[in-house]
């Protein structure tokens, strides 16, 4: 049997960046990332996260810009061993008329057919719609807001859909 797969992103929903930019959100700790000398990142992460998220009956995997360096700079902050990753290569930030978000379609072959569950914060209608017409299993894309980043319900809405959908 597996276990269907949770994508994550890192920037809304492990990283509230949208929250009030002068005071960090209670429980999390702030991380400072230099990803070129002229971009200096602040992130802000809650250790928290890692258990609850290996806590969830799911493989884990990430589904963020971050790619490969989340191994590197998220995942030992919040308490995550290294996860696969989504290589969304030449379609990073790439618009596209119809609405759907850029990282939906790599996230769609990524998964292969396996039921998953998605956390971001960037996800609407359009892309509901496409995963819905064009993905044979179970999907939940689930909104986080940026401004508080994943909190119990979602944890308990993630949990439901891994029971609901174990294979």
């Amino acid at each position: 049997m597996s276990r269907p797969l949770l994508f994550l992103d890192v920037d809304g929903p492990l990283n509230p960046y949208a929250a009030q930019p002068e005071r960090r959100p209670e429980g999390y700790t702030t991380l400072r990332v230099t990803l070129r000398p002229d971009r200096r990142l602040r992130v802000w992460l809650n250790p928290t996260h890692g258990a609850a998220l290996l806590a969830l009956d799911y493989d884990l995997c990430w589904a963020t810009t971050w790619m490969d360096t989340a191994n590197r700079w998220i995942g030992p902050v919040v308490g995550l061993p290294e996860l696969p990753y989504v290589d969304f290569g030449e379609g990073l930030f790439a618009r596209r008329p119809d609405g759907v978000h850029w990282k939906t379609e790599a996230i769609l072959a990524y998964a292969d057919g396996r039921p998953f569950a998605w956390v971001d914060d960037e996800q609407g209608p359009a892309d509901d719609e496409f995963v819905a017409t064009r993905h044979p299993a179970p999907a939940l894309l689930h909104h986080v807001d940026p401004r508080v980043g994943l909190r119990e319900p979602d944890f308990t809405a993630l949990a439901a859909f891994a029971t609901a959908h174990h294979a």
